[in-house]
């Protein structure tokens, strides 16, 4: 649940590489001392939980040590006065003492008097696969929407375990991962089907032989043991937080395994924390809620046809929508645009609010007559490597965090039957959400039974916040949320359907968040606000 998923792979799965890269782990992954290794062997055999003694462990050594904080290196694109460093946290939390970690951070100081600070503020943006090192920037750019809390908290991101700058994993040549066209996800035949399945099986391949060490303990309770490591690292007694999407997951598990540990914890576009539904439901609830944000737009779309000219009902602009996907299908766009690349290119549309009018223009401007602007805004860039390696490896950890969370299906059959029976329905991402899952049915190490997500000895209310309408993160999930951490708060903004809500202007939403940071004040009772102003063309 990515925060900006018209980044992800929901097209075909390209093939898989057989080269490891053993330089993406070099230099991010040390080995341990004799000594460590038998104090591991020594020091673990008490204790009923050998995570929550491992992590205790790597607290206790991060706290001690501290972060050693400089400017950020020039490639990291992270300007003055941010700083960066690393926090070291164990490869695997049964062995403390093991091979260990480097998870990248960047923080900004808080801005108000030393009267004001009131400590260290983590975010996380979704994914699995976001990166959170260009939250401080919300300082540096002067959002207005967050100034006063800049006041009072150092804004602190951080690279999960895997993304980014934090030991990166890898699943396929980033290069072949991008190429384009990609098979249509919607299949017209059974031998589509059976390639299909056969590229998502080379894929999850390509994830063992690229970063098998990694993929045991590529999880959400790993990353959220991490987090709790970087609270000691940054000498914070107790986390604050704002996660967004995925990192309302990452939350919820937090929460519930460092319940003493929250201070202030804001979920902002809430995964549905329930077993049942990680995370084989919550992608098809996915396509059921895409379907209808895909709806909210072409009837703006139809609303606004003086500007647009493709329909003045949301009939017509399916329609049109339908005919462009036929005829990149029959002949890609500029040999590299077809209907796989059109879905990652529109689907931002149902996903952001702010993606409304871009992507209307683009859409418009193809039915005037002009392929090429459609073609330059779908297409991947091949020049940029770059950018194509962080895609890559996005993608990579979306794919090891959720097929290691939780059991999937692996018959094939069960498959075929739940998508076959919601594309009727639901056509528009249906089939390309199953296509970029699938790997998760051969996943070649094991599945975990996912944390049962609620209220703990110490954990305070917490501030929940959800768009009802939302299309990558249904709002079910939100009332869910509340109802497994008692006392929380939901702030639902009707009638709207934008993914993340706290960095949009809607006063009403900020004003609240704004309090229960700066105070820890919550409503007396959930609350309706009205949705933040629809985009003009």
């Amino acid at each position: 649940m990515r925060e900006k998923r018209a980044n992800r792979r929901t097209v075909a799965l390209g093939s898989a590489g057989t080269l490891v890269v053993a330089t993406l782990l070099a230099g991010a992954v040390t080995a341990p001392t004799a000594s460590a290794q038998a104090q591991d062997r020594d020091g673990l055999r008490h204790g009923k939980d050998r995570e929550a003694v491992g992590t205790a462990i790597a607290a206790a050594r991060a706290a001690k040590t501290g972060i050693d904080w400089k400017d950020c290196p020039a490639d990291w694109g992270l300007e003055k006065p941010i700083q960066c460093g690393w926090v070291s946290v164990p490869l695997d939390y049964t062995k403390p003492y093991g091979k260990q970690l480097k998870i990248a951070v960047d923080r900004i100081g808080s801005t108000g008097t030393k009267d004001e600070r009131q400590g260290a503020l983590l975010y996380n943006p979704g994914g699995p696969g976001g990166s959170g090192l260009r939250f401080p920037r919300r300082v540096v750019t002067q959002n207005p929407i967050w100034a006063k809390t800049a006041k009072a908290y150092d804004f602190v991101g951080f690279d999960p375990r895997g993304v980014g700058k934090s030991a990166p994993i890898s699943c396929v040549d980033p290069q072949e991962f991008v190429k384009a066209p990609k098979m249509d996800p919607v299949p017209g035949s059974e031998a589509d089907k059976r390639a299909q399945r056969k590229l998502a099986r080379e894929y999850a391949e390509g994830c063992y032989e690229r970063s098998a060490a990694m993929l045991p303990h590529m999880t959400t309770p790993n990353t959220a043991r991490d987090l709790d490591v970087i609270r000691a690292a940054l000498g914070e007694k107790k986390l604050n937080f704002v996660g967004v999407s995925y990192g309302t997951y990452l939350a919820a598990v937090y929460g519930t395994l460092f319940p003493g540990h929250v201070r202030r914890m804001v979920a902002d576009s809430v995964v549905n924390p329930s077993r049942s539904k990680i995370w084989y439901q919550a992608n098809l609830d996915q396509d059921v809620a895409f379907e209808m944000r895909w709806n909210d737009w072409q009837d703006w779309v139809a609303r606004n046809d003086a500007t647009f000219h493709l329909g003045d009902t949301r009939a017509e602009v399916q329609a049109k929508w339908l005919e462009l996907r036929a005829t990149a299908k029959k002949n890609p766009l500029g040999g590299v645009v077809g209907p796989a690349e059109l879905i990652s290119f529109f689907q931002s549309a149902p996903y952001y609010d702010s993606s409304w009018v871009p992507v209307a223009t683009v859409f418009s401007r193809y039915a005037a007559g002009d392929t090429q602007a459609l073609v330059d805004a779908a297409a991947p860039d091949m020049t940029d490597i770059a950018g194509n390696a962080a895609t890559e490896n996005g993608n990579a950890v979306y794919t090891a965090v959720e097929c290691a969370d939780a059991k999937w299906p692996t018959d094939w059959r069960t498959w075929d039957r739940d998508n076959t029976r919601l594309h009727r329905d639901y056509p528009f991402l249906t089939w390309s959400n199953a296509w970029m899952n699938l790997p998760c049915a051969t996943w070649p190490v094991k599945q975990n039974t996912p944390v049962d997500v609620k209220t703990g000895k110490g954990l305070p209310p917490i501030l929940i916040v959800q768009a009802e309408r939302d299309a990558a993160t249904p709002y079910e999930g939100a009332v869910e949320l509340q109802k497994r951490f008692k006392g929380s708060r939901l702030i639902t903004e009707k009638n709207a359907g934008s993914h993340g809500v706290t960095n949009l202007l809607n006063p009403c939403v900020n004003d609240r968040v704004e309090a229960y940071l700066l105070t820890g004040k919550l409503d007396a009772k959930n609350v309706s606000c009205t949705p933040h102003a629809v985009p003009k063309p």
